[in-house]
C-alpha cells in the first residue's frame, strides 16, 4: 500500500463504537417513559385477557396397544385420522365438523411406551368427557378393521374433565415484554429528535476542535448551599476582623 493510499484509508470516517454506557444513559434520563409504557401496556393485556377468558377442560384416556415402536407412530396418527374423527362427530352428534373435531384431541405416546393417551380440551367438560371415550372407543375398532390388529385394550376411560389454564397469564406476558420494548424504543426515537448537545464528543464533531474542559452543571440546590458558605465565610471574617 503506498503512502497516499495508507494517508485516505487513515482519512476515512470510522464506524461508530457501540457504548453501553451511552445506551444506558438514554434510557435513564427517560426510565419513566418505559415505566408508564409498560405500566399501561401490562394493564391493557390483564382486562383484555379477562374480559375475553373462556374457560376449557381437558378430559383424558388411556389407550394399550401391543404393538413395536415402528407401528406405534402409523396409530398416533391414526388417530386423528378423518376416519376416525368423522364417526366420533356423527355418533355424539356434534355440531361441527371432523377437522374440528380432531383439533380438539391431543394424542403422544407416554415415555415411547405402548401406551397410547387421548386427551380432549372442549368448553364443554361433559364434552370433552364423551369425545375422549369415544374417540378411544372408535380407535380400537378401526385399528382392528383397518390393520388387523387385535391387541387394543382401554384401560383408563375419562370420567371428568378438569379446567386448564387458558392464555391469560401469556397474553399478559407479551403485554408486558411487548411494553418494555416499546418504552424502550420510544425513549431513543425521543433522544434522536432531541437537538441538545449533550456529549463531549458532539461539541468536537460540531466545531471541530478539541474539548479541553467542561463546567459541571450548576443546579439551585447547590447554588444556594454555595451562596450560603460564602456568606457565612464573610461573616465569620468580619468578626474576626473586629476583634
Amino acid at each position: 500500500m503506498s503512502t497516499m493510499e495508507q494517508k485516505n484509508f487513515s482519512q476515512q470516517p470510522k464506524g461508530k463504537d457501540i457504548n453501553l454506557k451511552e445506551y444506558y444513559e438514554v434510557i435513564k434520563r427517560r426510565i419513566w417513559i418505559v415505566v408508564i409504557v409498560t405500566v399501561l401496556t401490562t394493564l391493557a393485556g390483564f382486562f383484555y385477557s379477562h374480559q375475553n377468558n373462556t374457560v376449557f377442560y381437558q378430559a383424558s384416556t388411556r389407550v394399550i396397544v401391543d404393538v413395536d415402536t415402528q407401528k406405534m407412530s402409523t396409530l398416533l396418527v391414526m388417530v386423528k385420522d378423518p376416519v376416525v374423527m368423522e364417526k366420533v362427530t356423527k355418533q355424539l352428534n356434534l355440531q361441527q365438523s371432523a377437522e374440528a373435531t380432531a383439533g380438539q384431541v391431543q394424542v403422544a405416546s407416554l415415555d415411547g411406551s405402548q401406551i397410547i393417551s387421548l386427551s380432549v380440551t372442549s368448553t364443554d367438560p361433559a364434552t370433552a368427557v364423551k369425545i375422549a371415550n369415544t374417540t378411544a372407543k372408535v380407535f380400537k375398532e378401526e385399528v382392528g378393521n383397518i390393520l388387523n390388529i387385535k391387541g387394543v385394550q382401554l384401560l383408563s376411560p375419562a370420567k371428568n374433565a378438569s379446567p386448564v389454564d387458558g392464555n391469560q397469564n401469556r397474553i399478559i406476558m407479551i403485554a408486558l415484554i411487548a411494553g418494555i420494548v416499546i418504552g424502550i424504543g420510544l425513549t431513543f426515537l425521543l433522544d434522536s429528535l432531541d437537538g441538545k448537545v449533550k456529549k463531549e464528543s458532539e461539541v468536537e464533531r460540531i466545531l471541530g476542535v478539541p474539548v479541553i474542559g467542561t463546567v459541571s452543571n450548576m443546579n439551585k440546590q447547590k447554588l444556594k448551599s454555595s451562596t450560603k458558605t460564602e456568606t457565612e465565610v464573610e461573616l465569620r471574617s468580619e468578626t474576626v476582623g473586629s476583634k
